[in-house]
């Protein structure tokens, strides 16, 4: 069978389109940045709020709640600040001994810092003053670090270790030591437990055990919380162990959050025994970093 000479050529050229085809670049394609990398569909990350209140959300890399972030209770320490923050409180103590006598007032500035791995520094610079007599100068400087033994709820009462140093002046030195606890026992329901053991490093070389708690129900979430706090303490010396002063002091505590980074807390205190001094009201105020 003869080939017609014009058919032929247009055979060929039909054979081959599917493969000029392939071979084909749109002009858009080339001017495309070949280093661009293509585009991921976005990621939508969910989260679940703990309560209704603002102030118990998780918060830094312990998962612990806001009200956490800064102190709740007068005498009674829970867990530790938030990694990379920091905060300053002035403390003001007057304290009346039981029977009258002069007040004495504890002045006490404090330096707080959230160190890496659940662990806090704290530094004090205190004075005393009984009475009017006095220049209310520096007499006391503390050290303290605490420690939390894993991030927050994963343990019950989220346990931290507390150790202090203070330096007294023309007075032996303390040490003390402690076991913080707290957490929320329902929303807006908030509480505190420290088991405390301190040692007077020379002079009577006196002792004293002590348990302080600490219960707090929040009315105006991040604004004002009210709640009601005990301490006892069994105090005595080198010369007449398991001969015990009993303390005990028991009144009601006030916080008041004006901005989301300072509160003021009041917290008087009355004496329930007579080795207890008659009043100990504590006036806080704290500016978080």
């Amino acid at each position: 069978m003869k080939t017609n000479p014009v058919l032929a050529p247009i055979g060929l050229a039909l054979l081959s389109l599917p493969a000029m085809a392939q071979n084909m670049v749109n002009p858009a394609d080339k001017m495309q940045d070949p280093n661009k990398k293509p585009q991921e569909a976005p990621v939508v990350v969910e989260t679940q709020r703990v309560s209704d209140l603002r102030e118990e959300d998780r918060i830094g890399s312990y998962r612990q709640p806001e009200w956490t972030s800064h102190r709740r209770f007068a005498e009674t320490r829970i867990y530790v600040r938030p990694e990379g923050t920091a905060e300053f409180e002035l403390w003001i103590v007057p304290e009346t001994p039981n029977g009258g006598g002069p007040t004495e007032t504890k002045t006490q500035y404090e330096f707080e810092f959230g160190l890496p791995y659940r662990f806090q520094l704290d530094f004090y610079l205190v004075s005393h003053q009984d009475g009017n007599e006095g220049t209310m100068s520096f007499d006391e400087q503390k050290f303290e670090v605490r420690h939390a033994l894993a991030d927050w709820d994963e343990i019950w009462g989220n346990p931290t270790l507390y150790f202090e140093w203070a330096a007294i002046n023309e007075a032996p030195d303390h040490v003390e030591t402690k076991l913080l606890l707290g957490g929320e026992v329902a929303s807006s329901w908030h509480w505190g437990t420290n088991f405390v053991w301190e040692q007077e490093t020379g002079g009577a070389r006196e002792s004293g055990y002590e348990i302080t708690a600490g219960l707090s129900k929040t009315l105006v979430d991040q604004r004002f919380s009210v709640g009601a706090e005990v301490k006892a303490a069994w105090i005595d010396e080198a010369g007449s162990r398991g001969h015990y002063d009993n303390e005990v002091l028991l009144g009601p505590s006030f916080q008041f959050r004006p901005t989301p980074n300072s509160h003021f807390d009041l917290a008087p205190l009355f004496g329930c025994t007579d080795d207890s001094p008659d009043t100990k009201v504590t006036i806080l105020f704290g500016w978080e970093f």
